[in-house]
């Protein structure tokens, strides 16, 4: 028997099941599953980066503003202050890899019904501290010039 509740808070996930995983979560599992497949058949292709690249452009394009303009300037951001990334996609979302592992990410916030988009690192980065603490994302309204000097420093350091 399957039983399912409702969200009750605004912004919430619409359905979840005992079973499992929210409708949002079952379609980013679908466009990872998507994304692996197109990667294997990539991997025998020269022009794999570029494939890469455009499938990250289009999703950007296909994004509602604010989210488009926010990805837009990060995905300059990450080329300008990280070349040696890649752009792939990553759980339907774009995002940065260094020798096909995910280094950085984007997600978009009107994409997960959230007030705010999410600029975000994976281990890969190694942004580790030394007092055993430190920030692995960031919400995201806007970026401002202090934003932006702000990403550009961990860009640096996840990448040396």
């Amino acid at each position: 028997m399957r039983v399912t509740s409702k969200a009750s808070k605004k912004g919430a996930q619409p359905e979840s099941t005992e079973e499992g995983l929210s409708e949002a979560e079952r379609t980013a599992v679908k466009d990872r599953a998507a994304e692996l497949r197109s990667e294997s058949r990539r991997s025998r292709s020269t022009n794999k980066a570029a494939a890469d690249e455009r499938d990250v452009l289009a999703k950007i394009s296909a994004m509602a503003q604010p989210d488009r303009a926010l990805a837009e300037r990060l995905h300059a951001l990450v080329a300008a202050a990280a070349p040696e990334l890649a752009p792939k996609l990553w759980y339907g979302q774009p995002a940065y890899a260094r020798n096909g592992k995910v280094v950085c990410f984007f997600r978009s916030g009107q994409g997960d019904k959230q007030r705010y988009s999410t600029f975000g690192f994976t281990p890969e980065a190694r942004l580790d501290e030394d007092h055993g603490l430190w920030a692995t994302s960031f919400a995201l309204t806007e970026l401002s010039e202090q934003a932006e000097a702000a990403i550009e420093r961990l860009l640096r350091s996840a990448v040396s």
